[in-house]
């Protein structure tokens, strides 16, 4: 794909070769994500961050990431802050906004949303969740935190065995993760969940269409068995009609370092989009894990600053200039 100046709406834009690409570019951006180093390359540059659904790590990463870029940061939040709530139509607020702005993230509850506002930005959009559609910058940082986890282990993304657990139904980064797992080669997926939050029939036939071994199953240990990766996801309440519907799943799934080490191998890596439910009925991942260094999550985490800093510098076409206007830090903040 042609990066500079296009919209980022969904993981099927993406080829083997756009990822490493991708790639590349994200683990250039680590002196500054780490801030050993600063850079300016989009100073004057203005992030509109739109999200009207609840978000705390996607809406601040891509802040932080646009701002350890050089660039400023204009937020809107929930509905009730913006001109929607007055009956605007999405198009008629990309108009507006993409004259103040020169690149829009946007998060919002309906499928197909993002689409539809980009298709009149004059600016790029990039999608940070539609409804249970799609998540594509969560999957790419996934799929990057799952590289750097293989690859500190000696495996590849290739031969790749990870297991998806919890509501793959409405878990839209897990739909998103898969899509870009068709990309490579002898991989295989155990989906694990309750029968009724099954990963939806149609991207399972896709999935095996694309040369991926699926299996499906409610029990959790022998889902997580001999899997290189455990990628567990919660219970997406917000998508259900009730909460009352949403409790009768909450806890079906639930991960501790007993279960870790009665069935997964020795150096199984679990991860989590987060926020992980650590509510006493549901404690996804307990917190007993936190001390397996096999626990990903909060590297996880910090990976999506370096994607979604790679993102921006090739959408807006100036990943070769970074290091160009940068300098080293003039204070001393060491991070753990």
């Amino acid at each position: 794909m042609e990066f500079k100046g296009s919209h980022i709406l969904s993981i099927r834009q993406f080829e083997r070769g756009d990822i490493d690409t991708l790639f590349a570019t994200a683990d250039s951006m680590e002196p500054y994500a780490q801030r050993r180093r600063v850079t300016r390359v989009l100073e004057g540059a203005i992030l509109g961050n739109m999200f009207f659904e609840p978000s705390t790590r996607t809406r601040v990463s891509f802040g932080c990431a646009f701002n350890l870029l050089g660039g400023e940061v204009r937020e809107t939040t929930g509905f009730s802050s913006s001109a929607v709530v007055k009956g605007e139509s999405l198009q008629d607020t990309a108009r507006v906004l993409s004259g103040y702005s020169d690149i829009i993230c946007m998060r919002h509850p309906d499928s197909g949303s993002v689409a539809d506002f980009a298709s009149t930005s004059r600016v790029p959009v990039i999608n940070g969740g539609d409804g249970p559609n799609e998540h594509p910058t969560q999957a790419l940082l996934d799929l990057y935190t799952i590289e750097k986890e293989l690859s500190a282990r000696g495996r590849n993304l290739d031969n790749l065995r990870i297991a998806m657990v919890g509501d793959l139904k409405f878990g839209r980064t897990v739909h998103s993760l898969c899509k870009l797992l068709m990309l490579y080669k002898q991989v295989s997926i155990t989906l694990v969940s309750p029968p009724e939050l099954a990963m939806p029939a149609e991207l399972v036939d896709e999935m095996r269409s694309a040369g991926i071994a699926v299996e499906q199953t409610d029990q959790l240990d022998q889902g997580i068995a001999r899997a290189h990766i455990v990628y567990s996801t919660r219970i997406q309440e917000e998508r259900f009609a009730s909460v009352e519907e949403a409790d009768m799943y909450r806890g079906k799934m639930r991960i501790n370092q007993s279960i870790y080490t009665r069935h997964c191998e020795p150096n199984t890596v679990i991860m989590h989009p987060l926020p992980r439910d650590s509510r006493s009925d549901a404690n996804e991942l307990d917190t007993d894990l936190d001390d397996n260094p096999n626990l990903a999550i909060f590297r996880q985490a910090d990976n999506g600053i370096l994607v979604r800093m790679a993102l921006f510098a090739q959408v807006l076409g100036v990943a070769h200039m970074v290091d160009q206007y940068s300098h080293d830090v003039r204070w001393h903040h060491r991070r753990g």
